[in-house]
């Protein structure tokens, strides 16, 4: 299947980092845990991830230029002692990544309820005019 790249025009200079992180993101990932991305407002968002049986020590949120990773570490010592009948809770280990549009920035994350939360805020953009000085070679 051939795709067309729209980043390939000659009018679109210096796209090359967007082209890598749409590519980036079209892969397919593992769908665990399950989230949910909602709008709160035109300048706010909010990422709900399910994370029942992990506390906020094991769970780490960063912010890597665009990247908005979220992982969670679990020390199993504990189960191995411990005889399940059933077993339907999931409790791995699991790296989420995220990629955060350009001005987007991470307000706050909140645990609660077995979700954790995290808020993204759009501050509103500069209205600034730059004026740029011409140099004669």
């Amino acid at each position: 299947m051939t795709r067309t790249i729209v980043f390939d025009s000659p009018y679109l200079l210096g796209f090359d980092d967007m082209r890598a992180l749409i590519e980036r993101v079209g892969r397919g990932h593992d769908n665990y845990p399950p989230y949910n991305v909602e709008a709160l407002g035109p300048a706010e968002i909010r990422i709900s991830i399910a994370v029942a049986g992990f506390t906020a020590d094991q769970l780490a949120v960063e912010v890597k230029g665009a990247h908005l990773m979220v992982m969670a570490s679990k020390d199993r010592g504990d189960e191995t002692q411990r005889e399940f009948l059933h077993r339907g809770i999931g409790l791995r280990n699991f790296n989420r990544a995220f990629v955060m549009g350009e001005g987007w920035e991470v307000a706050k994350a909140t645990l609660a309820y077995g979700l954790l939360h995290i808020d993204l805020i759009r501050p509103p953009a500069s209205e600034d005019v730059r004026r740029i000085p011409i140099q004669v070679a």
